[in-house]
């Protein structure tokens, strides 16, 4: 049987988004379950004393262009032809983030994560705001009253801080970050080696 492959994303990193596009075929190709677990990266960011690309790739003379040219590559190696930068961004997630906790206690946790990550880089949206935040559930079919009674339930906020710190402790500084196992990969042009290491496990 082949190893679980853990991804520890936040909505509000691009990459995360564009890892969870490419996942599934990679799932399929190695015969692993995903399975997602929900970071708060401002919060990991806090822990471990990293920055934001945004801001540790400013001022850098042709490092972000780099990037860019990176993404054009995994957009086209991944047929991913949808994907839009977020205005917004930077997008704080807390809110999302704790509703992803709402949504696994709910039963909705795969359609809301497809659903938070459409509204974030397909269909970008001020999802910080709360009114646009509101119009988004109603618009993907949640119960919009229901989920912000549950991201104010202190256990809900309990569980996603646990759930942090417990990836930082195993060594996450960042999102998208992966295990496979015990080993740890980070960033989106990490997933061949997250494929040849699920495949052999």
């Amino acid at each position: 049987m082949s190893a679980d492959i853990e991804f520890h994303f936040d909505f509000g990193s691009p990459n995360a988004y564009l890892a969870h596009r490419a996942l599934p075929a990679i799932a399929t190709r190695t015969g692993s379950r995903v399975v997602y677990v929900p970071v708060l990266l401002g919060g990991v960011f806090k822990l471990t004393g990293n920055v934001s690309p945004a801001v540790s790739l400013q001022g850098i003379k042709n490092k972000p262009e780099y990037q860019a040219l990176e993404t054009r590559r995994f957009l086209a190696e991944h047929g991913i032809d949808d994907f839009r930068g977020n205005p917004h961004f930077p997008v704080n997630t807390l809110q999302l983030m704790r509703g992803a906790i709402v949504a696994g206690r709910e039963g909705v946790f795969e359609r809301y994560v497809d659903e938070m990550f459409r509204h974030m880089w397909r269909d970008p949206k001020k999802m910080d705001d709360p009114e646009v935040l509101r119009a988004a559930l109603v618009e993907s079919g949640f119960d919009a009253d229901r989920f912000f009674a549950g991201v104010q339930e202190p256990d809900v906020k309990a569980e996603l801080l646990a759930s942090t710190e417990a990836s930082v402790a195993r060594g996450v500084f960042g999102s998208p970050s992966f295990f496979v196992g015990d080993e740890l990969y980070f960033g989106k042009d990490r997933l061949a080696d997250v494929e040849r290491q699920a495949g052999r496990s």
